[in-house]
């Protein structure tokens, strides 16, 4: 009988590559299985969110498409759905802190931001995505108008780096710098980059993102 008694890990694994499948059915199914075995967050961090990184790293390297990687967000957002009576009091977004996500003016890339607005998204956070080549000025008009306690800045070109630092600057000249987060990433962004234009953190990926967020917000 041992061997009809699934371990932890390969629930996870489970769930990770439901994810990666695309499909929403097979996320629930996966869902429901892990259901009172295994902890809401850790459904959500160590099985939902490790595919949707996967997905992430399968669509950077040409092996998914972005219907693909939109399909798999859809999903992993079902799969959250799915958790939600099982999640305790208080995981709400607006107790947990209110983010505004996008990529800097002169980047059309989406797909990492997107990732990360997702996970955000799906551990409580309440997201506001703004889309991507957003001017510098929008970050902070949009941060004002939701009461963001955090802003997300994404590039993935080291020539549009320095809009990171430019919203760093502007949300300083309006009195806004102490009250306002600023976590930043992207493929040429870095920890010292971090350092040297004074952002709260870097986050090489969307579940790193989320655990910077917790860190820096509850």
């Amino acid at each position: 009988m041992e061997d009809a008694i699934i371990s932890n890990e390969e629930l996870l694994q489970e769930l990770s590559d439901a994810i990666v499948s695309c499909k929403k059915d097979v996320v629930l199914a996966a869902v429901e299985k892990a259901k009172g075995v295994l902890e809401p967050s850790v459904i959500i961090d160590n099985g939902l969110a490790a595919g949707m990184n996967n997905v992430g790293t399968l669509f950077e390297r040409g092996k998914l498409f972005l219907p693909h990687v939109m399909m798999a967000a859809d999903a992993m957002t079902a799969g959250v759905e799915a958790l939600k009576d099982l999640m305790p009091e208080g995981s709400e977004g607006s107790k947990m802190g209110v983010i505004v996500n996008g990529t800097v003016e002169g980047d059309v890339h989406d797909i990492g931001k997107s990732i990360v607005s997702t996970m955000l998204q799906s551990a409580g956070f309440e997201v506001h995505d703004i889309g991507r080549d957003v001017p510098i000025k929008n970050f902070i008009d949009k941060a004002k108008e939701v009461s963001a306690n955090m802003v997300g800045l994404s590039a993935l070109m080291t020539t549009t780096l320095p809009g990171q630092k430019g919203v760093i600057e502007l949300l300083k000249e309006e009195g806004m710098r102490d009250n306002v987060k600023v976590m930043i990433g992207g493929a040429p962004a870095t920890q010292a980059w971090a350092d040297k234009i004074g952002a709260d953190c870097y986050a090489e990926n969307a579940s790193e993102a989320v655990s910077k967020a917790k860190e820096l917000l509850l």
